[in-house]
């Protein structure tokens, strides 16, 4: 079973879709015991950094959150999903993210021609062996809605980057802790293939 950990931030029920696409037993929870207990977690959401960290807080979904990491379950950041694996966001300043990876997120400049936030598709360059991104050819297409980005402390976890007047940090992975910035459940067949890399860990 895989989990899709439910905090009140948004974008779940696309994400559930997919992997009902993909054929797999989902279950939207807020239930840290059945969060535990799953094969697989997902931690999608869009929103504010300072209201999704509130809410984990909230719901004591920052400890299971730690807790599922120790014990190795194969777990997937989405969007603001990858953003609160991080330390801190500019988007609300003295808040702690749940630290599990170093790094921070800061907001993309303003620049001729760029709209913030990010909305669309965007190409990514593929480095150090994603395994999200198994079967997926360098330059693939992805959906992007976002105004803050990624600037990871470790330059080896980051496995797929794009372009947006600025050096974006789009996916990283460390053991068994994966994240996208970009969302798959809306990136077509890419996406889909990347939900289903993960799926087969």
């Amino acid at each position: 079973m895989i989990a899709i950990i439910d905090y009140d931030a948004g974008n779940i029920k696309s994400v559930e879709k997919a992997m009902q696409y993909l054929g797999q037993d989902v279950k939207i929870s807020d239930d840290q015991s059945e969060i535990l207990a799953a094969d697989k977690v997902i931690l999608p959401g869009v929103g504010s950094f300072g209201d999704a960290m509130d809410n984990l807080r909230r719901k004591g979904l920052d400890t299971v959150i730690h807790q599922v990491v120790e014990q190795e379950t194969p777990f997937l950041g989405i969007c603001l999903g990858l953003q609160l694996l991080f330390e801190r966001s500019d988007e609300s300043p003295g808040v702690e993210g749940l630290g599990i990876l170093p790094g921070e997120i800061v907001r993309i400049p303003s620049g001729d021609g760029l709209k913030i936030p990010h909305i669309g598709w965007n190409s990514l360059h593929l480095e150090h062996n994603g395994r999200l991104f198994e079967g997926i050819e360098e330059q693939a297409y992805v959906y992007f809605v976002h105004s803050y980005y990624l600037k990871a402390k470790e330059e080896e976890c980051v496995k797929a980057s794009a372009e947006y007047g600025v050096h974006i940090h789009a996916s990283v992975e460390r053991d068994n802790i994966f994240a996208c910035q970009f969302h798959p459940e809306k990136s077509s067949d890419v996406g889909l293939k990347i939900l289903k890399n993960f799926v087969e860990l």
